[in-house]
This record gives C-alpha cells, sequence and structure tokens, in this order.
C-alpha cells in the first residue's frame, strides 16, 4: 500500500481491497521505525490522523467521498501553519505550543478535499539551508544512505514521500528546496510559478518564496497542485483562478517538444556521472520526437558573481529575524545569525542593485526561453554530500536552481538514475513563467520513457518500485 500513488490508493478505497484506517495506520508504523533511523518528520497527529481516516472510511463506504484527496496521508513543511501540530520552522527560539488556529492555505485546501494531513516534515531552521539540519530537529538522512544529507530545505518531505509516508507532500521552495532533495532523494518536485499556489503568512522570504509538491509519480505532483492551487480570497498577490487540473495535458507525450538543453548552464563543473545521467535522459526525449538544442544560456552568464540570490536572501533573514530578542537568538543556529546580521548590514545600494540585477534576469530569460518549451539542465551539479554540515563549495546560493526563483519560473526535479555510488540524480525542467503545465507534460513524456524508479533500500526492507 505504501508505494502507491493517489489514484492507486483512492481506487482501492473504493473497491474495499483496504481502508484509509489502515493505510494510516501503516504509514504511522513505518513513521515510527524510520524517525529514528531518517529522522523525516517533525510532529506527528497520530490521533487526529486515526480520527480523519475513520471519517474517510465512512465517506468511502457509504460511496461519498468529500474529494480526489479523501483519505490520502500528506505531510505538510515545518514552515506552513497547520491545525492540531505545531508550527517552529525548525527552532528552538519558535514556542513549543506554536499550534496555529488555522491551516495555511495549501494544507486548508488538501484538507478540504479529504487528505490525511498527519504530521510536519523537518526543515532546515527558517529554511534556510539546502541540507536539512536544525537545532531544534537535527539531521534529516538520505533514504538511499543514511550516512548522506537529504537535501534542503524540504528534506524531510522528501525522506517523506521516497520512504512511502504518503504518496505526496507540502512544500516550499525558495531557491531550490523543493527540487534539490527531490534531486538527492529519488522523487518528484514542483516549483510552480510564483503565487500559483495562494499562501498567505508565507512571506518571510518575499517573492523568493513558492509552496509546491513533492510526489512518487508527475501526475500526482500535477493533481496536488490542481488542489493548491483553488483560489483564496485572502492572497492579494495570488494569480487569477484558473479552476484547472493540471493533470490534463500530461500524456501529450515527448513529440515536437522544443527543447533547449545545457549540461551546466554555463556556471559550475558538473560531477561527470550526473552529467552522464542527464545526457541519456536527454536522448530518450529526442529519440521520442523533442527537437533538442544544446545551447548556451547567456542570460545566466554573471549570475553567480552577482550574488543577487544571496544578498536579497539575506536582507530578508535580517528582516524576519528582527522580532526575536536576545534570548531567542541565542537559540538559533549560528549560520543563520550571523547571515542576518550581514544581510542587516548590506547598503541599500547593494539590494537595489540585486533587484534590479533580478528585473534584467528576468527579462532576458523570458525572452530566451520565448523560442522553446522547456530548457533541461542537471537539478544540482554534485551528489547529496555527507552529513552533518555542508562543504564550503556548497555554502552559496544553489546555482541551478535559485534563477529560477528570482525569475519566478515554474521548475519540475524528476529522477534520471544514479551515480556512480547509488545516489540519485535529479532532471530539471523550466519553463516560462506560468507555462506550469508545459513544464509538468514535459517531464511526465520523460518520467513515462524513464520507466519505473525503484524505492529507496531504507524505505521498507521489502523494497519495491513506482
Amino acid at each position: 500500500m505504501l508505494a502507491l500513488g493517489i489514484d492507486a490508493l483512492t481506487d482501492g478505497y473504493r473497491r474495499r481491497e483496504f481502508s484509509p484506517v489502515e493505510v494510516t495506520k501503516a504509514v504511522l508504523a513505518r513513521a515510527a521505525a524510520l524517525q529514528p533511523v531518517l529522522n523525516p518528520l517533525a510532529a506527528i497527529d497520530e490521533e487526529g490522523a486515526l480520527a480523519a481516516a475513520r471519517e474517510s472510511e465512512a465517506r468511502w463506504r457509504a460511496g461519498t467521498p468529500k474529494g480526489v484527496l479523501d483519505g490520502v496521508p500528506i505531510s505538510v513543511k515545518d514552515l506552513m501553519p497547520t491545525q492540531r501540530m505545531p508550527t517552529r520552522s525548525g527552532s528552538k527560539a519558535v514556542a513549543e505550543d506554536s499550534v496555529p488556529r488555522i491551516d495555511a492555505p495549501p494544507p486548508a485546501r488538501c484538507r478540504e478535499a479529504g487528505a490525511i494531513l498527519f504530521a510536519k516534515a523537518t526543515t532546515s531552521e527558517f529554511g534556510n539551508k539546502i541540507v536539512t539540519e536544525s537545532p531544534l530537529n537535527g539531521i534529516t538522512r538520505n533514504p538511499w544512505n543514511a550516512a548522506r544529507t537529504s537535501g534542503g530545505s524540504s528534506g524531510g518531505s522528501a525522506v517523506a514521500v521516497a520512504t512511502g509516508l504518503g504518496p505526496v507532500a507540502i512544500a516550499t521552495d525558495g531557491g531550490g528546496s523543493i527540487r534539490i532533495p527531490s534531486s538527492w532523494c529519488g522523487v518528484v518536485g514542483f516549483k510552480p510559478s510564483y503565487k500559483r499556489v495562494p499562501t498567505l503568512a508565507l512571506e518571510g522570504f518575499g517573492s523568493l518564496s513558492n509552496v509546491g509538491p513533492m510526489a512518487l509519480s508527475v501526475a500526482d505532483a500535477a493533481l496536488l497542485l490542481s488542489i493548491m492551487a483553488r483560489p483564496h480570497a485572502d492572497d492579494w498577490q495570488a494569480m487569477p483562478p484558473d479552476e484547472r487540473d493540471y493533470r490534463e495535458g500530461l500524456e501529450d507525450g515527448a513529440r515536437g517538444l522544443r527543447v533547449a538543453y545545457s549540461p551546466d548552464l554555463g556556471i559550475a563543473k558538473v560531477q561527470p556521472d550526473i552529467a552522464a545521467a542527464v545526457g541519456r535522459a536527454v536522448r530518450l526525449l529526442e529519440e521520442a520526437g523533442a527537437v533538442v538544442e544544446q545551447v548556451d544560456v547567456p542570460p545566466l552568464q554573471g549570475y553567480v558573481e552577482s550574488r543577487m540570490h544571496s544578498i536579497q536572501w539575506m536582507v530578508n533573514l535580517a528582516h524576519l529575524l528582527r522580532g526575536f530578542t536576545p534570548e531567542q537568538r541565542a537559540l538559533i543556529d549560528p549560520d543563520t545569525v550571523e547571515l542576518a546580521a550581514t544581510g542587516k548590514q548590506l547598503p541599500a545600494t547593494a539590494l537595489a542593485a540585486a533587484l534590479a540585477g533580478r528585473e534584467k534576469l528576468g527579462r532576458e530569460m523570458h525572452a530566451f526561453l520565448g523560442r522553446y518549451d522547456v530548457l533541461i539542465c542537471p537539478t544540482f551539479h554534485v551528489e547529496a554530500p555527507e552529513v552533518p554540515g555542508l562543504p564550503p563549495a556548497l555554502r552559496e546560493a544553489p546555482r541551478f536552481t535559485s534563477w529560477c526563483n528570482q525569475t519566478m519560473q515554474p521548475a519540475a526535479s524528476v529522477p534520471c538514475g544514479f551515480t556512480m555510488s547509488g545516489m540519485p540524480v535529479g532532471l530539471q525542467f523550466v519553463g516560462r513563467r506560468y507555462a506550469d503545465a508545459m513544464v509538468l507534460r514535459a517531464a511526465a513524456a520523460y518520467e513515462r520513457l524513464r520507466g519505473p524508479f525503484p524505492m529507496p533500500p531504507l524505505a521498507s526492507k521489502t523494497g519495491g518500485a513506482r
């Protein structure tokens, strides 16, 4: 049951092959077994989950399911307010009793569709790192090799999905926080166009922050996006609602897709076995009828040196921490405090230059992608490093992912193979702003050509594929 996607789960409920209560109990049992090994969850609402599962089971027996997610277990990243469970953002500086009275819009929409929100997934403190390590929750480890990081900041979400703790998870991405752990843990992650998903109180990192799905498959990611993208009247920045089912068009395939392919975007040296896996994936698409052109990406030349992402991030972090007392700051990761202090001291001209650079980059990437349906590249240039900590070379804005947050473009990571050491590799698809459906179509086309991807060895003793 725990390797099944959303449709297979709900079809099983409909046929009474198994029940939401049975699935929820299995998820809770596996979570209890995996928590000491991988540490993917910051909080578990066992009582609430089982109560919701019993209600779901009664609806299915009556033939009146609440929605397309009825009885589906879902974890929510611990940056997002969720009823019944504390939202502490991975920080000891946030009170233990910080249990929101209402859900943020994404989990609210999922709950309305019948989902069982059973846990909060771990995050790096305030979502500040590309590894999921925090003073509050410790290290979240990779299900393919527990000596490696899960990635971050949505590492708990990636591990939960990879190990069968629900087929989907609600996560956030401010510079790669969905796509990087998806790549390193071997799951699908999708960062939508900015404000495709209404968020309300998730503005700590301004217009860099996005909410998106992590999933076992592109189809499940598209379905979760369809639910979360439903309108919320109080989010004044949200896109006009389109009420779209993002699963439509996923079967259109690769034929005729105009693909720009860059092995390294001209901004990083890619680990050879990662480059080889990505190259094989691109050839599959080309053989299936995609029109592939290997390209340079001139707008990204100078992106790393500009530090535009790091400058905005540090300023936003300084703003986020401004209300914390000295006693609270003493509980926060020193790296986070140091970045915030740097952000506080940056001159206004530095921020203005970074924002002007962002405007220029967005304009140029919009024009560049006018000739293509998607741009394909590696999701990350090296495999998941060992824990704890982060190598000095990776203590920067993630080169292949963070620019998409600057330009507000949709981007997906799909597993495309393994490194020589057996760690998953992610293939990134990037589209024009608002072209979320096209990115999902291209990702689904590759996923279908690739075939089933195995579950990690630490998911269960039986393993399996999806």
